[in-house]
């Protein structure tokens, strides 16, 4: 009955945010508390609420200093540059600019964390997106994708969590999956030139002059607030900050706090200004945050009945013992909407051991359905509980069910090629 009562939420909630009937974040306010009260869980709501609101607290709070340290360098202008070499490069041709985007947003994304890869590619192409006329949308489903790729890197939460779950050591769990990584990668840069293509059949190549547009294509207008004396200092700051996220020498909450401090102090050190800069990031940092928040009171709910442990159990229960030779398959394929449906936290720490067991009676190593249960990250990136996806459709001015509705089969399309790659390479078994 439980899983029965999941499985209805969860398609109530996606044809409701997919079809505009309501917005995402009111949708994950009241579609968990509605059927957590058809299940009998009225009395029990209000801590598993709060449960799921402590979650994710320090994720919202990370986001919320990410968008404020930033918006501040965007502010001053460290940013200018790489749009001018962009432009020079990329020209107004669509299918450039987009395999451009692809490039930046994987390389980015190397640091694994996707509100930084976001942040930086969003702020460097949106302009130029709007200045030749290419869809926003576009721009979005292109760096959340290359972020779902690289998302499998080790410090990027989800391999982390599979060798913690299982025991298991980097070099049996991410070092065989890289050539699947490469292969993902370079279906990104495939999506990104076919949608390149349709852009240019939409809008052609437009002509201007690349130099004043590359003078005049900063992201701020105010040229009062741009720092240029302070760039080598921005980006040194920018560098030190991504290598301790990197190295983890401080949680990410606790970086992005000091960093925002810092550079708001170092390039606007009148408190009028630092006032100024932080109101004016206000409402995207107000509407970001209040997504995570309502994230946290649907995944509380989800948890908190025990619904994502029936979903599993009932998924699993039905798997027929013909597949069990090909089990590490099975897992890869479970895991896209097995993430997509819940937290990372709830799949590799819950599910994923069973997965692990039920693979053992097949005589499939653990470390094997380990490396298979990573491959669904692209789709994982595009579920509704997932707060930096929301920063992402925020900084665009799109709407996150127009971006799943165009490229969640993108997103599969990436989690398939790289389950083929494994399979051809002897990753896992067929």
């Amino acid at each position: 009955m439980l899983a029965i009562l999941g499985f209805l939420m969860i398609i109530v909630f996606m044809i409701l945010i997919m079809t505009g009937r309501l917005t995402a974040m009111i949708a994950l306010i009241v579609v968990p508390i509605t059927f957590a009260v058809i299940g009998g869980f009225g009395s029990e709501m209000g801590p598993m609420m709060l449960d799921g609101i402590k979650s994710v607290a320090p994720t919202g709070i990370m986001i919320l200093f990410a968008i404020l340290f930033f918006g501040i360098l965007i502010d001053a202008g460290v940013f200018d540059p790489i749009i001018k070499t962009i432009l020079r490069l990329v020209k107004g041709d669509p299918v450039k600019i987009a395999i451009g985007t692809a490039v930046l947003a994987l390389f980015i994304s190397l640091d694994g964390d996707g509100t930084t890869t976001y942040m930086i590619t969003i702020s460097a192409f949106l302009p130029l997106y709007k200045r030749i006329g290419m869809r926003p949308i576009v721009l979005a489903g292109i760096a959340v994708s290359a972020s779902g790729v690289m998302n499998l890197l080790p410090w990027g939460g989800p391999t982390a969590r599979v060798m913690t779950a299982l025991n298991l050591e980097m070099s049996e769990v991410f070092t065989p999956v890289i050539p699947a990584m490469i292969g993902g990668a370079i279906f990104v840069l495939f999506m990104a030139f076919t949608f390149g293509r349709q852009e240019r059949k939409r809008i052609g190549i437009i002509e201007y002059d690349y130099e004043a547009a590359a003078q005049s294509a900063a992201t701020v207008e105010d040229d009062y607030l741009k720092r240029p004396k302070l760039i080598i200092f921005n980006y040194t700051l920018t560098i030190v900050l991504l290598v301790a996220l990197i190295m983890e020498l401080l949680p990410p909450v606790a970086l992005f706090m000091l960093g925002f401090a810092i550079a708001i102090t170092v390039n606007y050190p009148k408190l009028k200004d630092q006032k100024e800069r932080v109101a004016n990031y206000a409402d995207n940092a107000l509407s970001v945050v209040s997504m995570v928040f309502a994230a946290g009171i649907f995944t509380g709910i989800l948890s908190g009945t025990s619904m994502v442990d029936a979903m599993a159990n009932s998924v699993i229960h039905y798997i027929p013992d013909a597949m069990g030779s090909h089990f590490a398959v099975v897992t890869a394929i479970l895991s896209a909407p097995f993430t997509f449906f819940m937290s990372n936290d709830a799949f590799y720490y819950g599910v994923l051991p069973l997965l692990a067991k039920a693979g053992a009676v097949y005589g499939i190593d653990p470390a094997l359905i380990g490396r298979a249960s990573l491959l669904g990250m692209p789709v994982h990136l595009l579920s509704p509980l997932v707060p930096s996806t929301y920063l992402l459709v925020g900084m665009v001015g799109e709407d996150f069910g127009t971006l799943q509705r165009i490229f969640l089969k993108w997103a599969f399309g990436s989690t398939i090629v790289m389950i083929i790659v494994c399979v051809v390479l002897g990753i896992f078994p067929l």
